[in-house]
């Protein structure tokens, strides 16, 4: 699959997920330049989609590949089509931090397509 820059710069990946991103890589010892980070849809809920993220050292055949901010990223092509324009931002509230996953293109939609029969 021939890579192709606006379809893989469809997701932002912040400079507090970056930080975020490499300061894990340096706690398992792994080397930033040789390793990624994975994102993906996990599933899907009544109140939108879940997301996941994980390190990997290997691509894989169908992913979709990106650096931002000295970080690598992969995304699977299925996954990248229900995540175009997200931000993956890493927050702290009162004490707790973690990912966290923007999605504008997550809308009520998502509620009569889910089989949840209520409203999101």
């Amino acid at each position: 699959m021939t890579l192709n820059t606006i379809e893989t710069k469809a997701i932002t990946i912040t400079e507090e997920a970056s930080v975020a991103v490499k300061n894990i890589f340096q706690e398992k010892e792994l080397d930033v330049n040789e390793n990624y980070l994975r994102v993906y849809i996990s599933g899907q809920s009544c109140s939108g989609y879940q997301y996941g993220l994980g390190l990997e050292t290997d691509k894989r055949e169908n992913d979709l590949v990106f650096e931002e901010n000295g970080v690598k990223v992969l995304v699977d092509d299925v996954s990248i089509e229900y995540m175009k324009g997200s931000i993956v931002d890493f927050v702290n509230i009162n004490g707790q931090s973690g990912f966290k996953v923007e999605n504008p293109t997550v809308n009520g939609e998502n509620c009569s397509s889910s089989g949840c029969g209520g409203s999101c």
